[in-house]
């Protein structure tokens, strides 16, 4: 009998592969990303598998070899889900749940079931359920025979449960009328930012997880909802923020990952808006991350895709206070030093030297830095806020980012 506040996961098991995109280090890194994501959606990781393969088996993903010791190993242990890190063809898909007879569930769509589970509001409800539906059109045969068991858990939260009978024609019809939906919210959040007035905006964007809505939480002194969990924020949240007398709209946008899915990335487009329409965008990463450079360069791919690459951005380097260099030993002639034993003080003689003044240090939950990071968005809102009405120059002065006294 469960207690009260127990929460019972489900058993999995993560499955992937090393070849010439990502070798085992890669593989590793993705690996440890897809078991926090099946903790985020409720799943236990009991074990990894990964197999050296030139290209993925058309058929099953993996080599029959390592799909029977999976099965194995799903059928002595009780195993709920099998997580795959890519995404599986609808073919692929069909063929493994046969061999493993339990659920099937790639990243893609463990990522569209998080999102299921955190949608608080109507309009990231339509976004996430749209998301859903494109991603179960090429797959209705195969999902419905498993979808038939009725059973809760990973991947199975959704349109799927409810419409086992839905064909492929209704489907469409769904999806064609969601779109709609979407469409009519789309020009009421358009008017709702038209009526916000010439304020300056400023968008927080950033990998999932990096402490964007704590971030939001003491800059506008307001109750954000933040956990130590992938997306935890999926609907956008805007907040009217007064730094020394100069008001900004700061806005806390859903997190980014790796292999995102372009279902997600299509629907949530009007979020997306958000930031395409900032000012400026505070680019916030966990320094303390391992793999934080990836995280950077995955984010910024998205804004690309999303045509906001260009924007002003101050690159806002949170969680100093958790970030420990690897211990280097020097009489160690074998090991090299590599980026993961540098101090904070040597990342910053690094490429973030080159970023001048766009850069800053900080902890959110310990509010290091704190006063410097209010000063360096003050300074940056000002420039923006003066270019657009250069009569107001003189009601909010410029401030000296080192003395912290007027200039």
């Amino acid at each position: 009998m469960l207690e009260k506040n127990e929460i019972e996961y489900e058993k999995s098991v993560l499955i992937g592969i090393i070849n010439q995109y990502q070798d085992e280090e890669k593989s590793q890194e993705y690996l440890d990303e897809l078991e926090f994501l099946t903790y985020t959606a409720g799943g236990e990781v009991m074990k990894r598998f990964t197999q050296k393969l030139e290209k993925p088996n058309p058929k099953t993903f993996i080599g029959s070899g390592k799909l029977e010791k999976v099965r194995q190993y799903v059928e002595e242990n009780d195993i709920g889900s099998a997580i795959f890190d890519d995404e599986l063809s609808p073919a692929q898909q069909k063929n493994i749940e046969k061999i493993l007879k339990c659920k099937v569930v790639d990243r893609t769509y463990l990522i569209l079931d998080i999102f299921a589970q955190r949608a608080q509001t109507s309009y990231a409800r339509t976004q996430v359920e749209l998301a859903q539906y494109e991603y179960l059109l090429p797959r209705l045969t195969g999902l419905w025979t498993h979808l038939e068991r009725q059973r809760g858990g990973i991947g199975m939260r959704g349109p799927g449960e409810t419409e086992i009978e839905t064909d492929r024609r209704i489907v469409r019809d769904k999806i064609a009328q969601l779109k709609e939906k979407l469409k009519t919210i789309d020009k009421q959040m358009a008017v709702q930012r038209g009526n916000r007035g010439q304020l300056v905006r400023v968008a927080l964007v950033g990998y999932t997880n990096v402490g964007k809505s704590t971030l939001m939480n003491v800059i506008s002194k307001s109750e954000v909802f933040a956990e130590n969990k992938l997306f935890a924020t999926l609907d956008t949240t805007v907040r009217k923020v007064v730094i020394k007398n100069l008001p900004f709209l700061l806005t806390d946008t859903v997190g980014f990952i790796r292999k995102l899915p372009t279902q997600l990335v299509e629907s949530f487009k009007s979020t997306l808006d958000e930031v395409r329409e900032a000012d400026l965008l505070l680019h916030v990463v966990d320094i303390s991350h391992p793999q934080f450079e990836d995280h950077i360069a995955s984010v910024n791919q998205i804004l690309d895709e999303i045509d906001s690459a260009d924007k002003p951005t101050l690159m806002v380097f949170n969680k100093i206070d958790a970030y420990k260099p690897e211990p280097y030993d020097e009489a160690d002639l074998m090991e090299e030093r590599q980026p993961i034993h540098y101090s904070l003080e040597e990342w910053k003689r690094t490429w973030m030297n080159r970023m001048g003044k766009n850069v800053i240090f900080i902890s959110a939950t310990q509010k290091e830095n704190f006063e410097d990071f209010r000063l360096k968005v003050y300074n940056t809102v000002r420039k923006i806020h003066i270019t657009r009405f250069p009569y107001n120059n003189f009601l909010y002065p410029e401030y000296d980012e080192e003395t912290g006294k007027l200039k």
